[in-house]
């Protein structure tokens, strides 16, 4: 069933097969059901700095840096960006919005995906935009021992965000893999383009309000919709990694 994307992708990439060590997972919208809280608190931060946008938009910056983000956005709105100082104030208040909402519960099918890699010998590298320490920590509650530091891209490790591909280009280094030897776990266009231009295969998950075909156009060497169903499927998707050659 998934034989042909595997496949598409070694003959892009000239690779005679996928030998599988590490899964690199993005944060927001894959572990957890946290997209909601972030688009309306960027919402209500960047409206009150004078800036037209809804929510929604802010699905399709997911995975840029937060200084990535404000700047793209006052560019956009006044022509310029703005200083590190102001960078710093703008996402503190972000980052207080956020912690003042209902807090996001972890994405159903993530804990059992977890495991099942664990239990294959798969090291799980995270590879988030954030730099948020409320998330990190609320992530080693929900994960417990899931995610060794050394095993953590956020974005206090990279100077550039997704859609650049050192994030996950940042993975890779961490766990001491090459492109062909990972799998990328993204629910973002942003981060799907991350994940293909590091040259690793990509599954995108559609865990949120934008269209299949947006995760599609970025890239995604395999679309599925929803953590639960990767989890479910992921014991047939490995052996067809291990596999497929080309």
């Amino acid at each position: 069933m998934y034989n042909l994307s595997i496949q598409n992708y070694l003959q892009k990439h000239s690779y005679q097969n996928i030998n599988l060590k590490a899964v690199l997972i993005d944060m927001d919208g894959v572990l957890y059901d946290s997209m909601r809280n972030h688009a309306q608190a960027w919402y209500l931060t960047m409206t009150e700095q004078g800036i037209k946008c809804s929510p929604e938009e802010f699905y399709l910056y997911e995975g840029r840096t937060g200084a990535s983000t404000i700047n793209l956005l006052f560019n956009r709105e006044f022509g310029h960006g703005v200083t590190d100082k102001e960078i710093h104030r703008i996402y503190q208040l972000k980052t207080d919005y956020f912690n003042r909402m209902p807090k996001a519960k972890p994405m159903p099918g993530a804990a059992g995906f977890l495991d099942n890699i664990r239990k294959k010998g798969l090291i799980p590298v995270l590879v988030t935009g954030s730099g948020q320490s409320s998330l990190i920590d609320k992530l080693n509650h929900s994960y417990p021992g899931a995610f060794l530091p050394k095993y953590m891209v956020t974005a206090f490790d990279v100077k550039y965000g997704k859609p650049d591909p050192e994030p996950y280009l940042m993975g890779l280094k961490k766990a001491g893999v090459e492109p062909n030897q990972a799998i990328v776990i993204e629910n973002a266009p942003l981060g799907v383009q991350a994940g293909v231009a590091a040259g690793i295969f990509t599954i995108g998950v559609n865990t949120g309000p934008l269209d299949d075909k947006v995760l599609i156009d970025a890239g995604a060497d395999l679309l599925l919709n929803s953590m639960q169903q990767l989890s479910e499927s992921f014991d047939d998707i490995y052996y067809q990694l291990e596999n497929t050659s080309f």
